[in-house]
Parts: C-alpha cells; sequence; structure tokens
C-alpha cells in the first residue's frame, strides 16, 4: 500500500468517525429550528458577554459541519442572523460556508477523484472539459439555482479539474444571494415556523433566472461572433 493510499485510508477513516459519532450521538437534534430557537436567548447573552469567542466558535461548527456535508447549514445561517444581526452574520456566514465547502472540496478531490476519474474518465472527459472552459459561470449558475444541495455541489466539483482558488471565490459570490436571504430571515427567528416557507416560489425563479443569465450571455455573444466572422 502506496503513501498515498495510506493518507486517504486515514483521512476517510477519521471522517467516517466523526460523521458516525454525529449521528450516534444524535447532534442532528442541535442543528433544528425549534432546538436554535429555544436556545436564542442563551447564546444572546454569551454573544453580549463574550462576542469574539461566540463569533469564533459559532464559524468553526459552521466549517466542521460544512466540510463533513453534515446537515443543518441553513439552520446555522438562521442562527447567525438571529444572533449577529444582518451585518456582522453575512459576514461570519459567507466566509465559514465557503471556507467549509472549500474543504468538502478538498476531501472529494483527494478522497474519491483517482478513483472516480479511472472508473468513468471518459464520461467525465466532457464535463471536465466543461469546467475548464466555463468553470466559473458553470458554478455560479448551481449555487444560484437552490434545487441543487448545497453538499452536493461541494463534492461534485471536487471530482472535476476546477482549481480551488476559482471554486473559492465564485462560490462565495454565487451563494451571497441566498445566504443574504437566509440571514436576513434570521433576524426573525422567533416568527419562521419552517425553513421551506422562507423561499418564495418567486424568489426561487429570480435565483434561478439570475443563476442562468451569465451562462446565457456567454452563449449568445459565442453565436454572435461566430456569425461576425
Amino acid at each position: 500500500m502506496d503513501n498515498k493510499l495510506i493518507k486517504k485510508v486515514a483521512l476517510g477513516g477519521l471522517l467516517l468517525s466523526a460523521v458516525t459519532a454525529f449521528w450516534l450521538f444524535r447532534l442532528d437534534q442541535y442543528l433544528t429550528l425549534s432546538s436554535i430557537k429555544a436556545s436564542q436567548e442563551h447564546f444572546s447573552l454569551l454573544y453580549a458577554e463574550h462576542p469574539l469567542a461566540v463569533v469564533l466558535i459559532y464559524a468553526a461548527v459552521y466549517i466542521a459541519a460544512t466540510s463533513l456535508s453534515l446537515p443543518g447549514a441553513v439552520v446555522l445561517t438562521l442562527a447567525g442572523g438571529a444572533l449577529f444581526g444582518l451585518r456582522t452574520g453575512l459576514l461570519v456566514v459567507s466566509f465559514a460556508s465557503t471556507i467549509g465547502a472549500t474543504l468538502a472540496c478538498v476531501v472529494s478531490r483527494f478522497i474519491l477523484r483517482d478513483w472516480v476519474q479511472s472508473r468513468f474518465g471518459e464520461r467525465l472527459s466532457t464535463v471536465n472539459e466543461g469546467i475548464e472552459k466555463e468553470g466559473a459561470f458553470y458554478l455560479f449558475s448551481l449555487r444560484l439555482i437552490p434545487v441543487f444541495p448545497f453538499w452536493l455541489i461541494n463534492l461534485v466539483m471536487g471530482l472535476t479539474k476546477i482549481p480551488l482558488h476559482r471554486f473559492y471565490w465564485v462560490s462565495q459570490l454565487g451563494m451571497l444571494p441566498g445566504t443574504f436571504v437566509y440571514v436576513n430571515a434570521g433576524k426573525e427567528l422567533a416568527k419562521i415556523e419552517s425553513v421551506s416557507g422562507i423561499l418564495s416560489p418567486g424568489l426561487l425563479i429570480s435565483f434561478a433566472v439570475l443563476g442562468i443569465f451569465p451562462v446565457a450571455v456567454k452563449k449568445l455573444l459565442a453565436v454572435y461572433r461566430r456569425k461576425r466572422s
């Protein structure tokens, strides 16, 4: 067994242990809307007394949950709005979510990409070509359209050849509108009855149009240039 494979097995075992512990100790119960609402007053007092410590711990929890592809990102985002307000909440959540997403992408790339490329290389060649040519636009569209699960995009992009620095900044930019919506909604946490009620059909359509727009413009410009030439 070569050194790289040993590292992959060790990292995979560590991550599997962390995810197993999360479900075994039922930590998911703390990442529910009802739990966050019940704890809001307690955490607000802690934040008033130790603002920096609370921000750092919150960011660490958010990064850990996102990098491990655990459920609860939306609830954590609402909690950020309720606890820190719009400005601070948007800043902290934006960076924490993007850092966590990038770590998940790195893990997927390190553990799975070689195996997936060796098994499905021919099928993925078209995807890789598209990522190389339009990776930023493609990822930006996926980030804006809430139909695609946040964690799934992180893992799938790890299987492609998109540069990590591009993955980071496009993800941060593309997730910003959705982050704003949830952080802003979190300011009225006590009035929220369900997570699904935050995104109205009109808002979902707006995100979809916004996500498709840059890709559509690029395609139209390409068609126009071909006709001119």
